[in-house]
C-alpha cells in the first residue's frame, strides 16, 4: 500500500479539475466547439476555390447577369420540412455572347452565384447584324416550348416578355421581334430561344463555307449596293 502511494504522480498545479485539451465536446480529435474542422465550417475551401475559378473567367470583363426564375421546393422529412432553392441565371457579355445557368442551394444567394457560375461556362456567341439585330429569322424549340425569332429594322426595341427579353438584354440586341407558343416554363423557353439562336448565322461564314464573296450573296436580290452592303459587314 505504502508503494502504491509513492508511485502516484504528484498533479500539476492550475490542472485539477480542468477538462481534457484537444478534444472537442463531442470528443472529435483536434475539433473545436461546434464540430469546427480546423475553422473551414461546410463549405470553407470549396468557397474560396469556386471564387477563384470565377475571378479567372471573368478576366476582367464587365457580365451581364439576369436573374430569371428562383423557385422554392421543400423536401418532407423526420421532424418537418427541409427548403431549398434553384435559381436561373441568364449571363451575357452586351456584345454578342451569352449563355444561361441554374442552381441549387439551401439559400437563394448561393443558389444564384452556383447558376451564374454556369451560366458563365456555356456562354455561346451568336453573330449579330450591325450588333444590334439578328441577321434573319430563327425558330427553335425543346419539349414543349416552341420560340421564333426575327430581326427587325432599327428603332424597334425588343418585343420579347419574360425570360426571352432577359436572352436579348444581355446578349447586346437591340432591335428583335419574338413570339412563343406552347409552354410558359422559363427553362423550356430560355432552351427554346438558344436553339434558334445557335441556328444563327452571317453572310460572311456563309460565303466562307461556299466558296464565294459577300457582295455575290447579297446581290442576288437586286441590290445595288451589294459592295457596300459587303464591306459594312463586320462579322
Amino acid at each position: 500500500m505504502a508503494d502504491e502511494v509513492q508511485n502516484q504522480p504528484a498533479p500539476v498545479e492550475g490542472t485539477e479539475g480542468a477538462p481534457r485539451e484537444g478534444r472537442g465536446p463531442r470528443g472529435g480529435r483536434g475539433r473545436g466547439p461546434g464540430g469546427d474542422r480546423g475553422g473551414r465550417g461546410r463549405d470553407g475551401q470549396r468557397g474560396r476555390r469556386d471564387d477563384r475559378r470565377n475571378n479567372a473567367e471573368d478576366g476582367g470583363e464587365e457580365l451581364i447577369e439576369k436573374l430569371v426564375h428562383i423557385n422554392r421546393v421543400s423536401k418532407t422529412v423526420k421532424g418537418g420540412k427541409r427548403f431549398g432553392f434553384a435559381a436561373l441565371v441568364v449571363v451575357g457579355d452586351g456584345k454578342g455572347r451569352s449563355g444561361f445557368g441554374h442552381g441549387k442551394a439551401r439559400e437563394v444567394p448561393e443558389a444564384i452565384s452556383k447558376a451564374t457560375a454556369a451560366a458563365k461556362k456555356a456562354m455561346v456567341r451568336v453573330p449579330l447584324k450591325d450588333g444590334r439585330t439578328l441577321h434573319h429569322d430563327g425558330n427553335g424549340h425543346f419539349g414543349a416550348g416552341r420560340v421564333t425569332v426575327r430581326s427587325a429594322p432599327q428603332g424597334t426595341g425588343i418585343i420579347a416578355g419574360g425570360p426571352m427579353r432577359a436572352i436579348f438584354e444581355s446578349l447586346g440586341v437591340a432591335d428583335v421581334v419574338t413570339k412563343s407558343v406552347g409552354t410558359s416554363n422559363p427553362y423550356n423557353m430560355i432552351r427554346a430561344t438558344f436553339e434558334a439562336l445557335k441556328d444563327q448565322t452571317s453572310p460572311k461564314s456563309v460565303a466562307a463555307r461556299r466558296g464565294k464573296k459577300i457582295a455575290d450573296l447579297l446581290g442576288r436580290g437586286g441590290s445595288q449596293t451589294a459592295e457596300a452592303d459587303a464591306a459594312a459587314i463586320v462579322e
